[in-house]
């Protein structure tokens, strides 16, 4: 974006999703100033170029967000629409990187292009570009890799940065086995906090849902949508609260027995519970 004339003698523009001023006249003409004179601040154009700055921000996240999602539920995607949203950074910065899987469990690499025609470039692990044109692909959740040790180490030599966490996500493998009639995990709870409305708050910071006494997260596993429950305790009680019980649940609101909790329904349901226990308090000191 250029310069754009923001009263008598200054420009403004966006550099690095900031308003910026500079000078159009005297000894500093064309020098970036590091603050915003109050006629320039009040500048209607000002005030343009910041809610310009805001509504980005938002649609970066949002491409976050609808990355993460097809990835969470390996979703297929159409490589037509990659190829239509590829051109706008914020869709790159979401993309760019991220383990992607054509129609053949052996075309897979870190997507590193997509041209207008809906080819994808990709660095597989071996070094190698690969070149396919599938009519969809998965952008797989890390559990269900099978060479996420090799990719994680890949990755780090080639200094990857991904804007989705995908490669380095916290993932926890499902147990083979299980106790009769196990349908709750109890590895995070008791986690206590201060309050509930803290407990409640930590959960929405992080993106989960809070319904009722739970906080939850919904995911699509193997065509089916499951939602993953940890007990936060009752709305509105203003004593101190824990973590309760890990229980995922269909979407007709039954709970799933244990051993036929899917895979990323699993890892999702123990990475939102470990997070929450992340956050409790913890006592310090003799006798903690």
């Amino acid at each position: 974006m250029g310069w754009l004339a923001a009263g008598e003698g200054y420009e403004v523009a966006l550099v690095e999703g900031r308003v910026t001023a500079r000078s159009t006249g005297g000894r500093t003409e064309g020098r970036q100033l590091k603050t915003l004179p109050k006629a320039v601040r009040e500048h209607p154009e000002t005030d343009r170029l910041r809610r310009f700055a805001e509504w980005l921000d938002r649609h970066a996240a949002s491409c976050v967000a609808q990355a993460d999602a097809w990835m969470v539920s390996s979703l297929p995607v159409p490589t037509g629409l990659l190829a239509r949203v590829w051109p706008d950074e914020a869709w790159q910065a979401a993309l760019r990187d991220l383990v992607v899987v054509g129609a053949d469990e052996d075309e897979a690499g870190l997507l590193r292009d997509v041209t207008a025609d809906g080819e994808l470039r990709l660095v597989d692990l071996d070094g190698e570009t690969v070149r396919i044109s599938p009519a969809t692909v998965t952008f797989p959740h890390p559990v269900l890799l099978p060479d996420l040790d090799d990719l994680r180490e890949f990755a780090a030599e080639l200094g990857v940065v991904q804007g989705v966490e995908q490669i380095h996500r916290a993932t926890w493998l499902r147990p083979a086995e299980f106790g009769e009639n196990s349908t709750e995990v109890k590895d995070f709870a008791g986690g206590r906090y201060p309050s509930r409305f803290g407990l409640a708050a930590r959960a929405s910071a992080l993106g989960y849902r809070v319904s009722g006494g739970y906080a939850t997260s919904r995911v699509r596993d193997g065509g089916r949508t499951v939602e993953a429950h940890v007990w936060i305790g009752e709305p509105y009680y203003d004593g101190d609260s824990e973590t309760g019980g890990l229980s995922w649940h269909d979407q007709d609101g039954r709970v799933i027995a244990l051993p036929e909790v899917g895979a990323v329904a699993w890892s999702e349901g123990m990475r939102m519970a470990a997070a929450l226990y992340a956050g409790r308090t913890v006592e310090e000191g003799k006798g903690a």
